[in-house]
């Protein structure tokens, strides 16, 4: 009989990648409140500090480390801050990742390949094989990969991201499969449209107004009716996280509202 327990992070350690804010920080809260110690990890300290007491207050275990993650040396030095604090890696998120940047393919430049690039793959590549080195030491792990369904479905204008993303798919993809052996699982979370302050970048030359009305737009898109909030993605995370995902490797979820659903995908100015 299937024994609900199975869903607890008790005593396990999650390093949570872009943990202060948006997703990453519905994630960091929703493992500690399942009983992990968490690390969250940006290169803004403010906002993981006010996290950190946010899961405090609840009565969690957070550390703050600031990390630029774009880089290899901040890479390993944020694994080697984790395992001097912690001592073991159990699950890693791979969520922080370059906002969308809009210029159409005639008119993106190398500079924003590189910049998205860097850090959404290069970064999670090296992230995920630091720690899923700690992991088989251990004798196991998850790790979990924060990709988009622009991975699937290219969006006008944020070409660079959408391949980026599809990237992401593809890495989960590789690992997974080197690593089973190891007891490492390896997944991927497909969020669609998210209120998030990453989100809100495709409307940063609106007013306030056009911006509300966009919004609102969006919402009405989606076959669900509305954008979804950070704390969507996170049943799921807990899920992959936990011994209940143990048999469960390779795989990908997409939590979109059914926007891949939808036949308007490419709508102007509706991220999708």
């Amino acid at each position: 009989m299937f024994d609900l327990t199975r869903f607890s992070l008790e005593g396990k350690v999650a390093v949570v990648t872009g943990g202060g804010r948006g997703i990453g920080q519905a994630i960091a809260m929703g493992f500690a409140k399942a009983g992990a110690k968490v690390a969250i990890t940006s290169r803004k300290i403010n906002d993981l500090e006010e996290t950190a007491a946010q899961i405090k207050a609840f009565g969690g275990e957070a550390v703050p480390i600031q990390a630029h993650l774009g880089k290899m040396e901040g890479i390993q030095a944020m694994i080697d801050t984790v395992m001097e604090k912690f001592g073991r890696i159990d699950i890693l998120v791979n969520n922080a990742g370059a906002s969308p940047a809009m210029a159409s393919v005639l008119d993106s430049e190398e500079r924003l390949w590189e910049t998205i690039m860097n850090l959404n793959m290069k970064g999670l590549y090296f992230i995920s094989q630091a720690a899923a080195r700690v992991m088989k030491k251990q004798g196991g792990g998850k790790i979990i990969n924060i990709a988009s369904i622009d991975g699937f479905h290219p969006e006008r204008t944020v070409s660079i991201y959408s391949i980026s993303k599809a990237g992401v798919r593809m890495i989960t993809k590789a690992f997974a499969s080197e690593l089973a052996e190891f007891n490492i699982q390896v997944n991927t979370i497909a969020p669609g449209p998210i209120h998030t302050k990453m989100m809100d970048s495709h409307w940063i030359n609106f007013t306030p107004e056009e911006a509300a009305k966009a919004k609102a737009a969006a919402g009405e898109l989606v076959p669900m009716g509305r954008i979804g909030e950070p704390d969507d993605i996170v049943g799921a995370a807990v899920y992959f996280a936990s011994p209940a995902s143990d048999y469960t490797t390779g795989t990908e979820v997409v939590i979109d509202g059914g926007v891949l659903l939808a036949p308007l995908l490419n709508a102007p100015g509706v991220p999708i």
